[in-house]
């Protein structure tokens, strides 16, 4: 599978648990050891994990698996792996506070729309 598709199906699996701002960030050429971010947002911990917990449910249907995963017991950021793709689900206050696209404001970034 092309990482741009993989990309596509973990920002499909976190709209169908109504992540809101969902994007990816094109970080090819800007970080040699991945080339995409997902970055989605979520109102509560509990959304935090049912958004994790979908995207890995959906890529494991496929065998598709995260090689890491970081953050879930406090679901207020939970990293998901998957090597050229990486997840980032953040509760929303988590996620102004780190800004992500204004840390890596050299990568392209296009909002998920189904």
């Amino acid at each position: 599978m092309k990482t741009s598709d993989l990309a596509k199906r973990i920002c499909k699996a976190a709209s169908d648990k109504k992540a809101s701002e969902v994007i990816t960030m094109d970080m090819r050429g800007v970080m040699f050891s991945t080339d995409y971010f997902v970055v989605c947002s979520a109102q509560t911990a509990t959304q935090v994990r049912a958004i994790a917990d979908n995207i890995q449910e959906e890529l494991d249907k496929d065998d598709i698996h995260a090689t890491h995963r970081e953050g879930y017991h406090e679901g207020e950021w939970i990293l998901l792996d998957y090597g050229d793709v990486v997840a980032h689900i953040f509760r929303e206050e988590s996620r102004q506070y780190y800004a992500l696209e204004q840390l890596w404001s050299e990568a392209k970034i296009k909002l998920y729309e189904d």
